[in-house]
């Protein structure tokens, strides 16, 4: 027994020596593989609000009810409630969704008070994002004055693309001054300002020369090396001709 264990002592060492030894160029595809595991497991994942919204049968049948029961305001309420509260976290999303792309203001509201009392929910983004675009479309002033105290409230920050856009929603909705007050608060943004987002607020603000100087001088002082494209002056002096022409 002995004579054996010394044996294997004595040839355990060459006969490690003698096994294959990984090459530099394995050792470094393996160093790099377990780096990419690592740094996509710690990658947040995509936004609920972002994924591509699929409604369930049950939410068809949910969104159809809130629709046919708005109302009335007791069986409203005792059916948000009943029901409303019982949707799966990708149902209830849905339903938002949907009710947001049908215009559907009164409706959209009552699911967003039910969304930001989930325990799943999280302050995001693009959540506030769809709420105001909607709201913009629609003029609703008290509405966006709401959302956007619970977006401050939540310490919901907006990156300078996202401002743009909301900015030029409420500029195509006819609502200059929430707009102007959204973009003061771009201009206040931690994000470092960007081009594309002005040039689209710019091109927002063809209808509203006093405020697209203003705008534009904000442009050049963040941007001087670049051009900004001013229209005819009489191109709206032309379509306000056209308009009392076709009243008259």
């Amino acid at each position: 027994m002995w004579r054996w264990t010394r044996d294997l002592v004595r040839t355990s060492p060459s006969r490690i020596a003698a096994l294959p030894q990984p090459s530099l160029k394995t050792l470094d595809s393996q160093y790099r593989f377990h780096r990419c595991a690592s740094r996509s497991a710690s990658r947040p994942s995509l936004s609920i609000w972002r994924r591509k919204k699929e409604m369930g049968k049950e939410g068809l049948i949910v969104a159809k009810e809130l629709k046919r029961l708005r109302s009335d305001p007791v069986r409203f309420d005792r059916f948000m409630r009943s029901s409303v509260s019982r949707l799966l976290r990708s149902d209830l999303v849905s339903v938002l969704a949907e009710f947001q792309r049908q215009d559907q203001v009164f409706l959209s509201m009552k699911l967003y008070d039910v969304v930001r009392k989930e325990i799943w929910y999280r302050p995001d983004m693009y959540f506030y994002r769809d709420m105001l675009m909607m709201l913009a479309r629609n003029k609703k002033v008290d509405e966006t004055k709401r959302v956007w105290e619970d977006l401050k409230r939540e310490e919901v920050l907006f990156d300078q693309h996202t401002f743009g856009d909301i900015v030029r929603a409420f500029l195509d909705g006819g609502l200059p001054s929430e707009a102007l007050d959204m973009y003061e608060e771009m201009r206040r943004s931690p994000d470092p300002p960007l081009s594309l987002p002005y040039r689209v607020i710019l091109k927002g603000l063809l209808p509203y020369p006093e405020l697209r100087e203003k705008v534009k001088d904000d442009f050049l002082e963040l941007f001087p090396g670049m051009i900004v494209y001013d229209p005819p002056e009489d191109l709206f002096e032309d379509e306000d001709g056209r308009t009392e022409s076709e009243d008259d």
